[in-house]
């Protein structure tokens, strides 16, 4: 049969979908082994038209290593090789091809499941922008900033990988892909309920039959646990109720919806690996969870916040809901919504995307850099040390767990943090371990990456004085130490996925310290 080629407006687009796929995959391939495995070379090696602008490193691998360089910056691109003579230019799939040889060199080990997940990870990149060609974005810039991650983390080797699954199956409740769906609510028999905290929401979402609680439910996970809950569905212990008269926005973490209808933010299991974990509920992160979110509770109970800023903020994990017979599988997490918690006109937007970028991004626009530079470190950076020093929280304050607030010319006033999942207490960890993970979290994922993307965006800008300044005002042995510490802790995500270690078993290596002194 014939092919009937398509338009060529229509092949433009599928190539540059497929052109903007690779670099928005390679950026983070390439800051991994940058990180974890590279070695810079001197200028010299940079020779040719590039010039300075491409820095060579040396790969592990073959006799002597092999010599890559790349085009610069917080995304670096246009990967090249250099061999017979010649710098060879690398292609998405050729790259993760190097990756895995360099990582076998490195490791001795193989691994089977990694480079197709880089692969995925890229093919889910040109899915997701071709359904954000077609998509409606959401009005109001939260839930912008929140659907804006088409790169996502930018050091992890497959960071939109979304499982073995066709496109088909996840794009409709793809936050990148601008997705919007109602919740699946179902009805628990009472003697199968399990549930700790306050709960109540849930119960608002609809009417159970005599007998039944509400639970809802995310529609993919009931996609995915299909197998699992059959036998539940045929004897009755869980009963379809149809759906929520309102849609939910999924968020950053994919598995958490926010319905502003309802102010209400829900989080899900997803058998599905998202970067380094299956994103399941797990039963023992949800059985500690009264406790940390307790603990991070308490800690933010007394922030005061400083002059011009507001209060920050804790999102409360209240409580979770779920079956006996499927403790993982159909859990759901009751988070805070966030009408209640802004100050008057601010608005709420996630950290992970003022680096990512999205129409109304504040630190684009930011018409004296600065200023909101200084205005954000002080939101976001005296309740983190605070949680730390006086109550022993340490909080995961990552791009993704933090939201700042913005006021109506798109200046910083308020910080809130969320996900008691992620909160380690001193009395579980060794103070200098809770430290480390601290520092990683807020100043080399958070902080680094908002200073790169502000200095990126208003050139001749040095974001890192006034993070010294910022360090230097408290009274922590710690962070007064940051200011002169050789090195910061950068996690290993590459590694940790090629050598099969567990998702929460973050490894670290040292990092050059930006805080120090020119």
């Amino acid at each position: 049969m014939d092919l009937i080629p398509p338009p060529a407006e229509a092949t433009a687009s599928a190539d540059a979908i497929a052109e903007r796929a690779d670099a928005c995959a390679a950026a983070p391939l390439l800051n991994c082994l940058l990180r974890e495995l590279a070695e810079p070379q001197p200028a010299a090696y940079s020779s040719g038209s590039a010039g300075t602008d491409r820095p060579v490193y040396r790969l592990p691998g073959g006799d002597g290593g092999r010599l890559l360089r790349v085009r610069a910056g917080r995304r670096p691109a246009e990967p090249e090789l250099y061999a017979a003579g010649a710098w060879h230019r690398l292609g998405h799939r050729q790259l993760v091809a190097l990756a895995a040889e360099v990582l076998r060199a490195h490791t001795g080990l193989s691994h089977s499941e990694l480079p197709a997940e880089m692969t995925a990870s890229r093919d889910a990149v040109a899915a997701l922008l071709a359904a954000r060609a077609r998509a409606t974005p959401p009005a109001g810039a939260y839930l912008r900033s929140e659907q804006s991650l088409v790169t996502g983390h930018p050091h992890h080797p497959a960071p939109k990988a979304r499982g073995r699954g066709p496109a088909a199956g996840w794009l409709p409740y793809a936050p990148e892909a601008h997705a919007r769906f109602p919740l699946v609510l179902l009805g628990l028999r009472e003697d199968a309920l399990v549930e700790e905290g306050d709960t109540g929401a849930l119960d608002a979402l609809g009417t159970a039959p005599p007998g039944y609680r509400l639970l809802p439910a995310h529609p993919w996970q009931l996609d995915l646990a299909a197998r699992e809950l059959a036998p539940a569905f045929a004897d009755g212990r869980l009963v379809r109720l149809g759906t929520t008269g309102f849609e939910a926005w999924p968020t950053a973490a994919v598995r958490t919806v926010y319905a502003p209808e309802r102010d209400l933010c829900l989080k899900f299991s997803l058998d599905v690996r998202i970067t380094n974990d299956i994103r399941r509920l797990w039963r023992h992160d949800l059985l500690k969870l009264r406790r940390t979110d307790e603990a991070a509770v308490r800690a933010f109970a007394t922030d005061g916040g400083r002059a011009g800023r507001a209060p920050a903020v804790w999102l409360s994990d209240r409580g979770y809901r779920t079956a006996s017979f499927a403790f993982e599988a159909l859990a759901v997490l009751v988070r805070d919504g966030l009408e209640d918690r802004l100050p008057p006109g601010a608005t709420p937007l996630l950290a992970a995307g003022l680096v990512e970028g999205f129409d109304g991004d504040p630190l684009a626009a930011a018409q004296d850099p600065a200023a909101w530079w200084e205005a954000y470190l002080a939101a976001v950076v005296p309740p983190a040390l605070r949680a730390f020093a006086d109550h022993g929280v340490v909080l995961e304050a990552h791009l993704q767990n933090t939201l700042v607030a913005v006021d109506a010319d798109g200046m910083p006033v308020q910080a809130l943090f969320r996900d008691a999942e992620g909160v380690k207490l001193l009395t579980d960890v060794e103070r200098s371990a809770g430290w480390e993970r601290l520092v990683y979290c807020l100043v080399v994922n958070h902080l680094w990456e908002v200073a790169a993307a502000l200095a990126e965006c208003h050139p001749g800008l040095d974001p890192w004085p006034a993070v010294r300044r910022e360090l230097a005002r408290h009274d922590l042995p710690e962070a007064t130490a940051l200011l002169t510490a050789p090195t910061l802790p950068g996690k290993t995500n590459l590694l940790l996925r090629w050598t099969g270690a567990d998702g929460a078993d973050a490894r670290y290596l040292p990092l050059p310290n930006p805080l120090l002194r020119p």
